[in-house]
């Protein structure tokens, strides 16, 4: 969560950027808008990649070295948008395979840790999904029934 929501920063947050605090309608509204723009023959809709830089193991080392190594991820999303990194289908969407994202280098980063990094944490995933319902119920019955239907599609896949 951004500092800029008062009292929220450290808080996880399941909206586009932070950006409900700033948006002047209802956001299921603002979903719907892009879902019907997707549905537009030739539309040229932005991708959206996951990513957490601050995953720790079980005693607390981070898994990821720090920003400066970012660019290797990064490279691995453009690849991605220009259809050629390759990847792995999880529970979660596409994850980079084991050879996907150049390791070489990397001081600190174990065996074990490039495991956990591309690995989905799938206990962690349910933790939240009652977070995301409450977060989704926020909107009412403006909220398209898509997105409802992705995140019980999400607790399936990561269930099963």
């Amino acid at each position: 969560m951004t500092a800029a929501a008062i009292g929220g920063a450290g808080q996880l947050r399941f909206d586009p950027f932070a950006m409900v605090p700033f948006c002047g309608y209802n956001m299921g509204d603002y979903f719907a808008h892009w879902l019907k723009i997707g549905k537009v023959e030739g539309a040229k809709l932005p991708k959206i990649f996951y990513v957490n830089w601050f995953r720790q193991n079980a005693e607390g080392k981070w898994l990821w070295p720090g920003f400066g190594e970012n660019s290797r991820v990064l490279k691995w999303i453009f690849e991605r948008v220009d259809g050629k990194a390759k990847c792995a289908e999880t529970a979660i969407g596409r994850l980079p395979t084991e050879d996907a994202i150049n390791f070489t280098g990397l001081k600190g980063v174990t065996a074990e840790d490039k495991k956990a990094l591309l690995t989905v944490d799938k206990e962690g995933w349910l933790k939240v999904i009652p977070e995301m319902k409450a977060h989704f119920a926020k909107f009412g019955d403006r909220l398209p029934a898509e997105m409802a239907k992705q995140l019980a599609d999400l607790e399936g896949r990561l269930n099963g």
